[in-house]
């Protein structure tokens, strides 16, 4: 039997990212007020592929603008509700749902932890030549299933990642349907041109 609302899955992840910014150190710096919750289709209902991203919407240290090919560059800014995102974070489904509960636990965490920790629209840059994931991207998970750990072992609600039990298709027959915000991928704009618009 579905209920009357659909899921409104950016909501729900919204919410989960607040809980987790506040219980763990590792991410105090985040302000989910100025992080797009996003959802994307996947192309192909496999279990493998892209599960999420992080968007960063300035360059490096936090600049407007960047210079490419000789030539200089800002990107689109992204509005909600009046105020400027840095960040947006997308999901795929229903690929990233149809994973167990701590695999989805470990993707939002691995997602929150890019980033940077001056939360100035930029990534996290670690040490060395592979700066997104460090020299090992198994290692860089393993962290991350720590700090997941960590997170249950503080006794967050569990009405906050109940969500994250069902498939996909358990949700949208439950609540009649998973809906949320979907935002078209940022455009790079020479400088040039947007200073004209």
């Amino acid at each position: 039997m579905s209920s009357k609302q659909p899921f409104n899955f950016s909501h729900a992840m919204y919410d989960l990212c607040v809980d987790i910014s506040r219980r763990l150190p590792e991410f105090h710096h985040v302000d989910m007020d100025r992080i797009a919750v996003a959802f994307a289709q996947a192309r192909r209902n496999v279990p493998y592929g892209m599960q999420a991203k992080l968007t960063p919407l300035r360059f490096e240290n936090g600049d407007l603008q960047t210079t490419r090919y000789g030539r200089k560059w800002t990107v689109q800014r992204i509005y909600q509700d009046q105020q400027e995102m840095l960040y947006i974070l997308t999901f795929y489904l229903p690929r990233f749902l149809n994973h167990s509960l701590e695999e989805k636990l470990i993707t939002v965490v691995h997602e929150l932890y890019h980033i940077s920790p001056a939360f100035d629209g930029d990534i996290r840059r670690l040490e060395g030549h592979y700066h997104v994931h460090s020299h090992s991207q198994k290692e860089y998970d393993a962290h991350m299933a720590v700090l997941v750990k960590q997170y249950l072992k503080l006794n967050p609600p569990p009405a906050l990642y109940s969500f994250l039990k069902c498939r996909f298709s358990t949700l949208q027959k439950k609540h009649g349907g998973v809906v949320g915000l979907q935002i078209p991928i940022p455009k790079l704009i020479p400088v040039d041109e947007s200073r004209s618009a």
